[in-house]
């Protein structure tokens, strides 16, 4: 007489079809992109949500709301060509200085990238509040130290940065329409004179227009 196979699990994974509404119901309810290993976690045993993320995909095209890539995770947005629709309910307006703007993308441009290279390709040194601003917005964060003498802290850009701009990694950086439609650059031309001096005696008012349209 031969063993029968023993299971992995006393309980069977539920169906496929079951597993698609789960994860609908888990990224409606959460305001964070969640990960595979995060739904998994949430998810009976057995479950594959990688699978399950593939059939939603499929079932919300063409749909008004779309499930999205977020850095490695995964989230339940608007679809981009219907964003104008809730322009009023979800664009904060916010100013931000020249220098704020100027360290925001040498960061997205060169993560992770350390305060000393940031100054380095600004010219002038960056304050406490342009950094502290960045990352109250969450816009910004730690990264790894550099092994080098000292161990600096790099700077790198957020998934939260990324799900402000619609974006699925930092490789798709947006461009001045989107920084315009978010509230953050005036549409007015870029100022064509030269700022000197460090970031504490620039005007907070004074735009600059860092990204070229694509």
């Amino acid at each position: 007489m031969t063993d029968e196979p023993q299971n992995d699990s006393l309980f069977e994974a539920p169906p496929i079809a079951e597993q698609e509404r789960m994860v609908e119901a888990i990224l409606f309810a959460t305001a964070e992109p969640q990960s595979i290993k995060e739904l998994a976690g949430r998810m009976p045993h057995g479950c594959d949500p990688a699978e399950a993320i593939a059939h939603l995909r499929k079932r919300y095209e063409g749909r008004g709301v779309a499930v999205v890539k977020i850095d490695n995770a995964w989230a339940i947005r608007t679809a981009p060509d219907l964003g104008f629709l809730m322009q009023k309910e979800t664009v904060e307006t916010r100013k931000l200085s020249r220098a704020a703007i100027e360290t925001l993308a040498i960061i997205a441009y060169h993560q992770p990238v350390t305060r000393a290279e940031i100054e380095e390709i600004r010219g002038v040194s960056v304050s406490r509040g342009t950094i502290d601003q960045l990352m109250e917005m969450e816009w910004i964060r730690l990264g790894r130290r550099r092994m080098t003498p000292g161990r600096p802290v790099t700077f790198v850009v957020t998934q939260g940065f990324l799900d402000h701009f619609g974006l699925e990694n930092a490789r798709d950086l947006p461009g001045l329409k989107e920084l315009r439609s978010a509230g953050l650059l005036e549409s007015r031309p870029m100022p064509g004179s030269q700022i000197d001096g460090d970031d504490q005696d620039e005007d907070d008012d004074d735009q600059v227009e860092l990204f070229e349209d694509e």
